[in-house]
């Protein structure tokens, strides 16, 4: 049986990873600045989470949400102290796509109204409703068109408020990133985050903060909306969330009831999946690492906009984007293939950076060293009689 052809590969197969490297099967050892798009929040194989995993896995590792699971509840406790939002209610589920379709479902059933509020460049997922509000219309079949979704400007406060003079009475929930992963790391601004949650206040529709990848202390905060002052009334959250286990969740104001039957997952908070993501609160806790997330961020960037070849340097914390100039569009190869880091990208020309949060100050030089000297070598023109990349 042939794998169904949808991801584009690179031609390297991982078979050991540790802290923020991976090591090939040929043993070659490559630097990841991605996480795999930024799931790796502290570190491949931390020791506490591998054994937080083997001794769930010795005791129990899955039954339905038909019986009580504490388990679930120790990580509600834990994920309510460490992110403030202790008042808040928590629903666990699989992936980023799920939280978001739940998410924009309870929107929906708590308002009693239809229309989401969803903005250029935004990703939300592959599933039906999180794939309609996601600004990419080549993944978005035709049965999940719809109506009941609207796109306005990224980052445009008249647009925004023009729509909501207009239509603000229709509206069920605003979802938005407070920093766009997969659009190309783009910032929102406080101005702009606070006229939403205005807007949503006075019109009775809910703010969704899509926080599955700029969450989880990535931006130096536990949520990237924190930035901003302001809370949503649903945060998701999913990719860093488990360390590479898969696991995903919603945390739901108070004051959005829930009934039985509303919402509901097989494998949603299933014990191996709460020991991982109890691991990663405990290490996040422990070692301090929102406070690193920022401060290496904020060395990152600082040297970053110090490199002569790349432009509009941006981010919070330890998620960070640039833009490739078009004479060296295949910096991303060229790291990768000649001198073994992984980094991310967003189309057409930018490269994303999304390491683990515990990433240590000498890594960070390591990756700002080989950057310098591989964009060094793609604008130094090869001699003459050398082919152009024979290295």
């Amino acid at each position: 049986m042939k794998l169904f052809d949808v991801y584009p590969l690179n031609d390297i197969t991982i078979t050991k990873a540790q802290g923020s490297y991976v090591w090939d099967e040929n043993g070659a050892q490559y630097l990841d600045l991605y996480g795999g798009h930024a799931v790796i929040s502290i570190g491949h194989t931390h020791p506490h989470w591998v054994q937080r995993i083997e001794e769930q896995l010795n005791k129990i590792a899955f039954y339905s949400n038909s019986v009580h699971i504490p388990i679930q509840q120790e990580l509600a406790d834990k994920l309510g102290k460490i992110s403030g939002k202790e008042e808040y209610q928590l629903f666990l589920v699989n992936s980023g796509a799920e939280a978001n379709e739940n998410a924009l479902k309870l929107a929906s059933f708590h308002t009693g109204k239809k229309k989401i509020v969803a903005f250029s460049k935004a990703f939300h997922g592959r599933t039906s409703l999180a794939v309609a509000a996601t600004d990419n219309k080549n993944i978005v079949a035709p049965v999940n068109e719809t109506s009941n979704i609207d796109f306005l400007p990224f980052n445009d406060e008249a647009a925004l408020k023009q729509y909501f003079q207009t239509n603000g009475h229709n509206v069920a929930a605003v979802i938005v990133e407070a920093i766009q992963g997969v659009g190309g790391i783009n910032v929102a601004s406080e101005s702009f985050l606070k006229l939403i949650r205005n807007l949503c206040d006075t019109n009775d529709a809910l703010l969704i903060a899509d926080e599955v990848q700029c969450g989880y202390g990535r931006s130096g905060k536990f949520f990237a909306l924190d930035c901003a002052g302001i809370n949503a009334d649903i945060y998701t959250m999913a990719k860093g969330m488990g360390n590479g286990f898969p696991i995903g969740g919603i945390l739901i104001a108070p004051y959005i009831k829930a009934k039985h039957g509303m919402l509901g997952t097989t494998f949603g908070g299933n014990h191996l999946a709460c020991a991982a993501a109890l691991a990663v609160l405990e290490v996040i806790e422990k070692d301090n690492l929102i406070e690193m997330s920022k401060q290496r961020g904020m060395y990152l960037i600082n040297k970053l906009k110090s490199i002569d070849g790349i432009d509009n340097v941006r981010g919070k914390g330890l998620m960070v984007g640039f833009d490739v100039p078009e004479d060296i569009k295949d910096l991303r190869k060229k790291l990768l293939n000649d001198f073994f880091i992984f980094t991310g990208e967003a189309k057409p020309n930018v490269i994303r950076l999304l390491p683990a949060l515990n990433i240590t100050r000498k890594q960070v030089d390591e990756f700002l060293d080989t950057l310098n000297e591989a964009i060094e070598e793609m604008k130094t023109p090869a001699p003459k009689g050398v082919e152009e990349n024979a290295y």
